[in-house]
């Protein structure tokens, strides 16, 4: 594999409010358009590399803030992802690696990534040592919190898009409510269907306990994120006291903390997240861990990427699939039979449509 040296000219950052096709409401918030940052990551030699972050409600503002302090500290060095991230991270360690900060250092390395493959005239996934593939996923589109025939509808429609998975938001303010909606879907769908559930921090851990002893006799696949994400020992105490599987990781920023909770034994599966995680640089450094531990990893969100990445992960699990993004992608992911295929083309498959990202860009 020839892959000719790069030298980093500049990064642009540009903000996109995505509506989404079908709104997301959790226990936390509702959400009915995506705010995004479109990372292009140039070189002097052409080559551009690309990568979004995902807003949450939040304004984008901070993160595209962070861009010129992060270009100042590689502008005209080599192209090397893994030297880049350290060099970063020795660079911003005192301010702390956290927040929009981290968010912007990711979304850099996984155009550094997206650049070296495109150089090198493979898929992402090749340069990595793997192949394009095919990658189990489950439809993570809608499936908010609210009327339990309506859930039901709504979930016979996202397995009618081509999957046999889906996710169901729960945190409702009583159990009856969660086991309603539970009930609801799992009566509609086939039988041969898997049921994620997803608390987004809801609970305490007495009640996570409690809620999570009554969904054991209702087949759903895992439960995630019971607690607040950063209490290990309370999610620790719910893993051993519930029979269904836990699941979290989506708040782990950088792989240490992923070693924190692994070392409690916080949960029995894990899904980090690539933004959060430290990017394609991190996300390698938690699938170690995740491989050491003999332990399930999942993705969460940005599916474009995370499919390479899943594809390289020895323990790969489950791909969480929104088409958030899509609306500004030229070629979004094709889904078939409940698998998510890699594009067979350079670099990560991320590829702007540009009337897309003018007719959607936000100051």
């Amino acid at each position: 594999m020839n892959i000719p040296d790069l030298k980093i000219r500049e990064i642009r950052a540009r903000a996109v409010s995505v509506p989404l096709r079908r709104p997301l409401g959790t226990s936390a918030a509702m959400i009915r358009n995506a705010p995004l940052v479109l990372f292009d990551v140039e070189t002097e030699e052409g080559v551009t590399g690309r990568a979004y972050a995902f807003g949450l409600s939040m304004s984008t503002a901070p993160i595209r803030a962070a861009v010129p302090d992060i270009l100042a500290a590689i502008k005209g060095e080599r192209l090397a992802p893994v030297g880049l991230h350290a060099r970063l991270e020795g660079r911003f360690r005192l301010f702390g690696l956290h927040g929009h900060l981290a968010i912007a250092l990711a979304c850099v390395d996984v155009a550094c990534w997206d650049a070296l493959a495109r150089a090198a005239g493979v898929p992402l996934v090749r340069l990595l040592g793997g192949a394009p593939r095919a990658v189990p996923a489950y439809n993570s589109n809608g499936m908010s919190l609210g009327e339990p025939a309506r859930l039901a509808d709504e979930a016979e429609e996202l397995l009618a898009e081509g999957f046999s998975a889906i996710k169901l938001r729960l945190g409702y303010p009583t159990l009856e409510g969660d086991l309603a909606a539970v009930r609801a879907v799992k009566r509609r769908i086939p039988a041969s269907a898997t049921l994620m559930t997803d608390y987004n921090q809801a609970l305490t851990p007495a009640e996570a306990v409690r809620r999570a002893r009554a969904l054991d006799d209702e087949g759903v696949y895992w439960i995630e994120e019971p607690v607040r994400h950063d209490d290990y020992a309370g999610a620790a105490h719910v893993a051993h006291e519930a029979a269904t599987p836990i699941q979290i990781g989506e708040n782990f920023v950088g792989s240490r903390t992923m070693a924190a909770a692994l070392a409690m034994h916080a949960c029995d599966y894990v899904m980090p997240d690539l933004q959060r995680i430290g990017g394609v640089t991190g996300w390698l450094r938690a699938a170690a861990l995740a491989d050491a531990a003999g332990m399930e990893m999942s993705s969460h969100l940005f599916p474009e990427v995370s499919a390479h990445l899943l594809a390289v992960t020895p323990t790969c699990h489950w791909l969480e699939y929104v088409d958030w993004a899509a609306a500004i992608l030229a070629e979004p992911l094709a889904v078939k039979d409940g698998y998510v295929a890699i594009p067979d083309r350079p670099g990560n498959g991320l590829e702007w449509d540009a009337a897309a990202v003018a007719r959607y860009a936000v100051e």
